[in-house]
């Protein structure tokens, strides 16, 4: 990797502003937050454990929710400390603002190997305004920055991008690398052969990766809600299915383009679907070739096609799956989804998830740490897949 990582830095009696990716999900229960998925947290513990072990004074800079710019209870990383404290073993300081005063003299507190944890830094606009003002304030506080936030690494935001400039050095931290090394270099030159799987709601969001992956996959399966504008395309009814009846002519483009280039590119040929969106709704499977019934909407892909999907990914040699093949959070609806994800977890490929409700899919099935690698960020993932440099990346210090 090109750029500098934490790895390379003397830290030893530094403060060092590291920035994580502490945007988890929570809930409320008798007026307490309750984090449910503590898997950003424990992710940024390798960088964190490193340097303490090497005598650094660890700030930790985050973002949670969208405060729009303002404080607010709601959105405070109050929570994440207790939590964080109780996986490191350690107390965590917490200051109740990012910058000012009350940042400073929890900093100025901190000894060799301690950690602190600054409230919220969206609660300032200068954050997601990427201010040069707000910036310094930030750059402030420590001797060198680490940037462990691969989930915000495609965000041109004050802690993540401005703050290098007012720092000596600005390296990667252990996430991050692991990131770019499975989505860039892993992905570079591929074992084959190389099937990519991409799923989700609609093609317009994923235009950009499918043709960027066409340079590079032998298959790539397609999946979700987007294959119903596949279907327009190729002239077949969708029924009251999600579709993007504006999309049709890219659609065909992308079919085009994968005969140009020899990538085999499969859309469903039969559909499981409903009348009800709900749980416990009536459902059926469609005739292969038929398109969707008058009055009924496709939600999952059908028998026939999950037998060919999972034909292909037993051959693979490293997968890549994107978005899920259908509306896997209602049960009647995941059965697509479920079965090319335990494919997966048996093929003995290589497999890298690319972020979003694919993990979620995973988590919900007991099947996560059954692939080679997740990835943390669902829209940084998705942009390096299309190819595109990452702001918080861009801003680190060269090696």
């Amino acid at each position: 990797m090109a750029k500098l990582s934490v790895r390379d830095l003397d830290v030893q009696g530094k403060r060092v502003l590291l920035r994580v990716d502490f945007n988890v999900p929570t809930e409320e229960a008798d007026g307490q937050t309750r984090i449910t998925d503590d898997t950003r947290i424990v992710e940024s513990l390798p960088t964190i454990n490193h340097l303490r072990s090497h005598g650094a004074k660890v700030i930790l800079l985050a973002h949670f929710g969208r405060p729009k710019g303002k404080p607010s209870e709601k959105y405070s990383l109050r929570p994440v400390a207790d939590r964080l404290a109780a996986l490191i073993d350690h107390p965590v300081a917490f200051a109740t603002d990012c910058v000012g005063p009350a940042a400073q003299s929890v900093v100025d507190a901190l000894a060799p190997g301690d950690v602190a944890l600054l409230e919220n830094v969206r609660f300032h606009p200068g954050e997601e305004a990427n201010d040069p003002a707000f910036a310094r304030e930030l750059a402030a506080l420590g001797d060198l920055y680490v940037n462990d936030a691969f989930g915000a690494a495609h965000r041109a935001h004050a802690s993540t991008e401005g703050v290098t400039r007012d720092l000596p050095q600005a390296a990667a931290g252990f996430l991050m690398e692991k990131e770019l090394r499975y989505l860039i270099d892993e992905l570079a030159d591929p074992a084959r052969p190389f099937v990519v799987i991409i799923g989700g709601s609609k093609v317009s969001s994923k235009i950009t990766v499918i043709k960027s992956l066409m340079e590079k996959a032998d298959t790539i399966l397609i999946g979700g809600a987007m294959a119903y504008t596949f279907f327009l395309a190729q002239g077949l009814p969708v029924g009251k299915s999600l579709v993007e009846p504006d999309k049709v002519e890219l659609a065909k483009e992308l079919l085009a383009l994968a005969k140009e280039k020899g990538v085999k590119f499969l859309i469903p040929t039969d559909t499981i679907e409903t009348q009800e969106f709900r749980a416990g709704a009536q459902t059926r499977n469609t005739t292969p070739g038929s398109g969707i019934s008058e009055g009924w909407e496709g939600i999952d892909i059908g028998a026939q096609t999950t037998a060919a999907f999972i034909a292909e990914i037993e051959t693979a040699k490293t997968i890549l799956w994107n978005g899920p093949v259908g509306v896997f959070e209602i049960p009647e609806f995941s059965h697509g989804t479920r079965a090319l994800a335990e494919a997966i977890a048996r093929s003995g490929a290589k497999s890298i998830v690319g972020g979003g409700d694919s993990v979620t899919a995973l988590k919900q099935f007991g099947l996560a740490d059954r692939m080679t690698f997740i990835s943390t960020g669902g829209g940084a993932s998705l942009e390096l897949l299309e190819g595109r440099e990452l702001p918080g990346v861009a801003a680190l210090s060269n090696a």
